[in-house]
């Protein structure tokens, strides 16, 4: 019996050991493809890879990276967080198109866009294989600047629902956000679309019990990060799942913004984070609890991963320092 509750105890501090958000490993892994290369944040390559390991680490996904043949930002980042396998890279001063970015997505359960503002758009034919992998099925998570990318593709503001900058206007669709009484208004004025104030702390409001934000507190902190906001865009087959205050104080739009969102395309499940700014943005358990439970609804459209007891509270954030 003794020799019996070692082992036990000895696989218990195994399993915590695997990381921070290790759930129960299925029998079949979730097989995700981070796509990236091209973002106006320096810090994307540096995000992917914290991703990529939170992932990995839950036992429910296996994680790789395409990254578009030339880059641009984050050349530090990328020397400083390398990912295994990944062909050489060119770095560019200005986005420049990769004629050859040609993922097999059909390998695929899930795809994750870390490409943000300004990306080079994908050639003609790559689009159109994502356009169909969606449509089939598959699923796919964009997080903050990802809404930013590929304004001319209008398939891709199809399956985000919501987008900001690249000359986004009324022409793209509405603004969207709830209004003080909890009425949720899809407003067709005029404007460009996506704004944000300095970065700070602000709470999370759920609005929807979806398996996403299941058993998440009502309201929540999230940790300092920019808030999206006037965000504009076809908004079909979309919930909004939890919503941001835009406080006029800190040059927002006064209005309850969407912060969380799932969507459907064809077949295929998004999920749609407003956040994710830089590192430390990352490191909110609110967030990546939302990204690793979010990621995996668009696989498999359920949620098996538990609300870590150290989620963010309505007064409090909760960060993890990411380790190497």
């Amino acid at each position: 019996m003794r020799s019996f509750r070692t082992l036990i105890l000895v696989l218990s501090m195994t399993f915590v050991s695997n990381g921070l958000f290790s759930q129960a490993s299925p029998s079949k892994k979730i097989k995700t493809l981070i796509v990236d290369g091209q973002n106006n944040h320096d810090e994307w390559p540096k995000i992917t890879y914290m991703l990529k390991t939170d992932m990995e680490n839950t036992g429910l996904f296996t994680v790789e990276v395409a990254r578009s043949a030339f880059t641009w930002k984050g050349d530090k980042f990328i020397s400083e967080f390398p990912i295994e396998n990944l062909p050489k890279t060119e770095a560019k001063e200005k986005p420049q198109a990769d004629p050859n970015y040609s993922p097999n997505f059909s390998k695929y359960d899930l795809v994750i866009c870390n490409f943000g503002w300004n990306a080079a758009p994908w050639p003609e034919e790559t689009q159109k294989k994502f356009e169909k992998y969606i449509k089939k099925g598959g699923g796919l998570v964009v997080f903050h600047a990802a809404d930013n990318s590929f304004p001319e593709w209008e398939a891709y503001n199809q399956m985000i629902g919501l987008g900001g900058w690249g000359d986004r206007t009324e022409k793209d669709g509405p603004y969207v956000y709830y209004n003080d009484a909890g009425e949720l208004i899809r407003d067709n004025s005029a404007g460009n679309a996506g704004a944000h104030g300095p970065q700070s702390e602000y709470q999370i409001q759920i609005r929807e019990e979806h398996p996403i934000t299941k058993g998440m507190p009502e309201v929540w902190l999230h940790t300092k990060d920019e808030l999206y906001n006037s965000l504009r865009g076809p908004a079909e087959n979309m919930v909004v799942l939890a919503t941001a205050y835009s406080d006029p104080e800190n040059k927002g739009s006064g209005r309850h913004e969407p912060a969380l969102m799932a969507l459907e395309y064809g077949q295929g499940r998004i999920f749609h984070n407003i956040m994710g700014h830089v590192d430390y943005s990352v490191e909110c358990v609110g967030f990546m609890t939302s990204m690793l439970r979010g990621a995996e609804w668009a696989a498999t459209g359920k949620v098996t991963q538990t609300i870590p007891d150290d989620f963010p509270t309505a007064d409090e954030t909760s960060s993890r320092k990411f380790k190497k």
